[in-house]
């Protein structure tokens, strides 16, 4: 299902999106290395749908020639009947897992590169206005403008405490990194130091500091946290949190999603199964229509939770486990009744 599903999105994907393609001048490999990435990141989003659909499709061929209630008329049970499937959900599950953990984060950051470099090359996708960052335990930044394509930043101040004491203050009119010397360079430098009561000022008009921050930390992109493996992810929501960073929420949603995908796998395993295994007056035509009935409800409530503690301070674990909760529910409701 894969396979048939996957070359229809590139197709329509293709298009939507082969004016702005041609418009841009864009070269036939990045096309290509941009679709090759756009297969593996919605394989693996439409992962569990795709194996709910062919386990009804499948379920429903056996039921329409009355082979399960062979089964079930020699004995077998429902629970061992149902085993296979199990162990086949059990496979593609770490194979899910696998690719939400690796794989998927590489090819993220090739889809989003490719469609902010030349698909929406007016939109930003980073926060430039009013930078406020905690850095570490003992330092913080504010930018009030940044610009990433110029690596520059205006009305810049640095902070470094120990402990809840203020130890110095760094003022710029305007920060710039410069790649060559790994270093920042300031602009009406102006320096507040404090010991023991005693303030110095130094001041410059123009100075090279290096700082204990990397570029990227003053403004990570939007969709930052899809494109690292999970350790990297963990170091990283750590990192933002320390630091204020007001996308929490949306880090945490990528962070549990990618448990939440392997267990989703089960429960819709078990719904198909159990929605399918009866023979129905219509054949699997109905088995298929229900079964994406029950696919387009469980998108909306992934997708409203998952905004919801994207955009506010709804708690992401609630966000993130309460479509599987609900399904679980129903999964168990349904596998009794197809026993019975």
């Amino acid at each position: 299902m894969l396979l048939l599903f996957v070359p229809i999105g590139i197709t329509v994907d293709l298009a939507e999106k082969v004016g702005k393609m041609l418009e841009n001048n864009v070269p036939f490999g990045e096309i290509a290395f941009y679709y090759l990435n756009f297969t593996v990141y919605f394989a693996t989003l439409l992962f569990p749908l795709f194996l709910f659909l062919s386990v009804i499709w499948f379920t429903s061929k056996l039921a329409n020639n009355t082979e399960i209630v062979a089964f079930l008329s020699s004995g077998v049970s429902f629970s061992r009947f149902l085993r296979p499937y199990m162990i086949g959900a059990t496979i593609v599950a770490m194979f899910a897992m696998f690719l939400g953990m690796y794989l998927a984060p590489i090819a993220s950051q090739g889809f989003n590169e490719f469609k902010f470099k030349y698909l929406k090359k007016n939109k930003s996708v980073q926060q430039t206005r009013d930078v406020y960052q905690q850095i570490n335990d003992n330092d913080y930044i504010y930018v009030s403008n940044f610009i990433p394509k110029n690596k520059s930043g205006i009305n810049f101040t640095y902070e470094h405490f120990e402990g809840n004491e203020l130890k110095y203050k760094i003022f710029a009119d305007r920060i710039r990194y410069i790649e060559k010397d790994t270093a920042y360079k300031l602009t009406t430098y102006l320096k507040r130091s404090f010991t023991d009561g005693i303030e110095t000022v130094e001041k410059e008009k123009q100075k090279l500091v290096k700082f204990p921050f990397e570029l990227e930390d003053l403004t990570p992109v939007e969709y930052a946290a899809e494109t690292k493996s999970y350790g990297e992810l963990l170091k990283f929501i750590a990192a933002e949190k320390r630091r204020g960073s007001p996308n929490i929420g949306r880090y945490q949603v990528v962070k549990l999603k990618k448990w939440s995908l392997p267990v989703s796998i089960f429960i819709l395993t078990i719904i198909a199964v159990a929605v399918s295994s009866v023979k129905r007056r219509g054949g699997m035509g109905v088995n298929l229509a229900f079964g994406i009935a029950i696919v387009m409800i469980y998108v909306f409530f992934d997708k409203v939770f998952g905004v919801m503690a994207e955009q506010s301070n709804f708690d992401p674990i609630i966000a993130v486990w309460f479509p599987n909760l609900v399904f679980g529910i129903l999964a168990i409701y349904m596998l009794q009744n197809a026993k019975r």
